[in-house]
């Protein structure tokens, strides 16, 4: 008997597959619950040449079409993406991954795709387990379809990697109010419905933590299924950099899809230290008589502040709950 792969949807075993899906005989798109429309991939591409084609050629063993966004490339990436079968869309200067998917997205959109593939140009994925990510999202399971790199599966990613991106994912699924183990994998299937609705407004490195805030917003069914990853090529971009980019990015977030937790919890620790400070300010007025000013004018500074905070959070979380119920 084949060993079992197991998807997960917050914390819990609700599906399983055979683990040995490398080289199927033909592609899974023929599902009897597939809606209308082609099954497309989606790989913004940046300098890519060394590997876009053998990820191109791969990835057209599952789809109907390949999608390559060269983000401003200055080598042969686009060359050989058009050579390999793809269908490529050029952007006219380096914009960054976020512009790169939401110009595919719009192309998706524009085929009405039944399902979308994102999946990277640098050959650190394997486009054999496009199959596992298309299953849920064609038979109707899920919207969005995430590979984990941490779901029992051994691959060779470093262990600052690790913590790094699982720091990553515990600060996003606190804030996104979505469970997942792995928040920053960039291997992931779209519904038509998630297609349709995702347009990603984050800058720079954030884009899949954006993707978290977007599926509870529109109270989206979210999987996971593990996949292995090579990490054999050196990073390309400072690791610290990025990690601190993709903070920055969902600390913004936070403060766009929940105000009321973002100012709220900073005016609450507030409001509670101007309290304590008080009430060391009364109890030193019972001792010795005499008032504490600066220390009571400190503790009204924080008491101010954090009604303040509280009160911003509660009106920009009432703004915010209009203008999406609208």
């Amino acid at each position: 008997m084949l060993p079992l792969f197991a998807l997960r949807i917050s914390g819990s075993i609700v599906l399983e597959y055979p683990a040995m899906i490398t080289e199927p005989l033909a592609p899974p798109i023929t599902a009897t619950a597939q809606p209308d429309g082609p099954v497309i991939a989606l790989i913004p591409a940046h300098d890519e040449e060394r590997f876009i084609a053998s990820v191109i050629l791969k990835a057209r063993r599952f789809v109907d079409e390949v999608l390559v966004i060269d983000d401003g490339s200055t080598d042969d990436t686009a060359y050989l993406a058009e050579t390999t079968g793809a269908i490529l869309i050029r952007q006219p200067s380096n914009q960054g991954k976020v512009a790169a998917i939401n110009a595919g997205m719009a192309a998706a959109r524009e085929r009405n795709a039944a399902a979308v593939i994102l999946i990277d140009g640098d050959g650190q994925m394997n486009a054999n387990d496009i199959p596992l990510l298309l299953e849920p999202i064609l038979s109707g399971k899920a919207d969005v379809v995430v590979g984990s790199r941490f779901m029992g599966v051994d691959s060779n990613t470093p262990g600052w990697r690790k913590i790094g991106q699982q720091a990553l994912t515990v600060a996003t699924n606190a804030a996104s109010g979505v469970e997942l183990t792995d928040s920053q994998s960039g291997f992931r299937a779209l519904s038509r419905r998630a297609v349709e609705k995702f347009t990603f407004r984050t800058r720079g490195f954030s884009l899949e933590s954006e993707m978290q805030f977007l599926i509870k917003q529109h109270e989206m069914t979210a999987l996971e299924v593990p996949i292995v990853v090579n990490y054999d090529e050196g990073p390309k971009r400072n690791p610290v950099t990025h990690g601190m980019q993709v903070l920055n990015g969902i600390l913004r977030m936070i403060g766009q899809h929940r105000p009321l937790f973002y100012f709220g919890v900073p005016g609450i620790a507030l409001l509670l230290v101007g309290l304590f400070l008080g009430l060391g300010v009364v109890e030193s007025y019972r001792a010795f008589s005499q008032l504490a000013i600066g220390t009571a004018l400190i503790a009204i500074t924080f008491v101010i502040s954090g009604l303040l905070s509280i009160m911003t959070g509660l009106i920009l979380h009432t703004i915010r709950a209009y203008m999406v119920d609208r």
